[in-house]
């Protein structure tokens, strides 16, 4: 009977924590896009999630690989596959991620945009919003295409759509 009232009140106190001040929550370290000479894409996204989000995901309630394979579908209308999703990676394949010009011989890719500015709205109606604050910033995104050319961007939500010729720098 003690041992349950000493679990009791250690959940009370922390809800009570939980409650008063906000969790770090998602936190976005890096966004790494490979585009590949076919214009598939791998996407690797590592992040960071607060020990509230870690239990949902052991719960399976929520799934962070899912969830951004969803949401890169909708945005992009391609067929996406997950080829790595845990509580710190999340890896997929994006096929025809990028366009492709070719022209005179002189091949010309473009990447579309990409924003996280639509999962933090969607993120902020759900119930446990007030309770966590989230960073879909990564600290670093880079884009590299297949000639090794690579473009970084630092603590952007949102990255421009890239046009980049193969073989320039």
């Amino acid at each position: 009977m003690l041992k349950r009232l000493f679990v009791l009140a250690g959940l009370m106190v922390l809800v009570g924590c939980c409650a008063v001040s906000p969790v770090h929550a998602f936190t976005a370290k890096t966004l790494d896009i490979t585009v590949q000479e076919n214009t598939d894409a791998v996407i690797t996204f590592s992040y960071e999630l607060s020990w509230f989000e870690n239990f949902a995901v052991f719960l399976q309630i929520a799934n962070p690989g899912t969830e951004l394979k969803g949401a890169l579908e909708s945005s992009y209308g391609k067929p996406v596959v997950v080829i790595k999703a845990d509580g710190g990676e999340s890896r997929f394949m994006v096929q025809g991620f990028a366009s492709k010009q070719e022209q005179d011989g002189i091949v010309t890719m473009k990447t579309p945009a990409l924003s996280f500015v639509e999962a933090e709205k969607i993120l902020n109606q759900y119930w446990f919003a007030p309770f966590i604050s989230p960073d879909f910033s990564p600290a670093v995104t880079r884009v590299n295409f297949p000639d090794d050319y690579t473009e970084e961007f630092y603590n952007q939500i949102s990255i421009p759509a890239i046009r980049h010729t193969l073989g320039t720098r």
